[in-house]
């Protein structure tokens, strides 16, 4: 779960020799189990205490994965943006096809930048499987108010992204803490920017997330198959023709691990065909039979 800023986990300890073994004088019963008695509580509060120095130096990365998983199933809610032209865009002008949710913060130099450009790969390679306008791509700037319209405008520019149907957004500065909640989305803010979780949200045309990838490179599937889902039930939805071949081809549409890529499965058209053409003969049979054995 990589951040804008990368550092080191290891905690040096300082080795200690033991001290020379020396004799005690006797103690009472009594007050020796007084004795263990406090060094119980001594230990247990060093190992209360040990977590909490820890959590102190790094992010809680379990916790903040535990938040990110906690939002599937849940809707966003609304929210108000202005995108880099300007523009004022909702959160319900969003809804009418499938989305692709990205949080980062226009200064940041590594992460941001390196996950944007994986994503915008993954996007092509989606577009080609599903279709050029099958899904929508955000990307919100969360340091408000820093990542104003200008401010991802540029960062846009930056990573060479210039898809129509990928928007960068600047929320309400006042907007942030419960837009990054709804999101599961975590960030803390240190001295060089901001450590924060990498990931991508897959949002159906519900409002409701889907699906979480994470980390600044993934398998193409974890992204396209939430997306190709959410568009063959679509496809059911739309009772036609073309919502039909929609369903078939998206069932057809198959992941190659050697080319990296999807492509159409011809061969499923051949066995849809072929068993297509033996139900029908079978069919045929049995009417003819009964036709057959009918009185005259």
């Amino acid at each position: 779960m990589p951040g804008c800023v990368r550092r080191s986990r290891a905690e040096a300890l300082p080795h200690r020799s033991p001290p020379a073994p020396h004799r005690l004088p006797p103690v009472p019963g009594g007050l020796l189990r007084v004795r263990l008695a406090l060094a119980i509580v001594v230990a247990g509060l060093v190992a209360l205490q040990a977590p909490s120095a820890r959590a102190a130096g790094e992010p809680d990365y379990r916790k903040a994965l535990e938040a990110s998983q906690a939002v599937i199933g849940r809707p966003t809610g609304e929210f108000g943006f202005t995108d880099s032209a300007g523009r004022p865009v909702s959160m319900a002008q969003l809804r009418d096809k499938p989305l692709v949710v990205s949080f980062v913060y226009s200064g940041c130099f590594q992460a941001c930048p390196v996950a944007t450009q994986f994503l915008a790969n993954a996007v092509r390679t989606a577009r080609k499987a599903l279709g050029e306008d099958s899904f929508r791509v955000v990307s919100i700037g969360f340091n408000q108010p820093f990542d104003s319209p200008q401010a991802m405008a540029a960062f846009a520019r930056q990573n060479g992204i210039s898809e129509p149907d990928w928007l960068f957004l600047s929320p309400q500065a006042s907007d942030v803490p419960a837009l990054t909640r709804a999101f599961g989305f975590s960030y803390e803010r240190t001295p060089k920017g901001f450590d924060h979780v990498t990931q991508v949200s897959v949002v159906d045309t519900r409002g409701v997330i889907v699906r979480q990838v994470y980390g600044d490179s993934f398998e193409m599937p974890m992204l396209v198959e939430p997306l190709k889902a959410l568009l063959a039930g679509q496809a059911v939805q739309t009772l036609s023709v073309e919502g039909l071949w929609q369903k078939v081809k998206l069932y057809c549409t198959v992941y190659d691990p050697f080319t990296g890529a999807y492509r159409l499965n011809y061969s499923i058209f051949v066995e849809i065909f072929a068993g297509l053409t033996t139900l029908g003969a079978v069919g045929w049979f049995i009417v003819r039979g009964l036709r057959r054995g009918r009185p005259a």
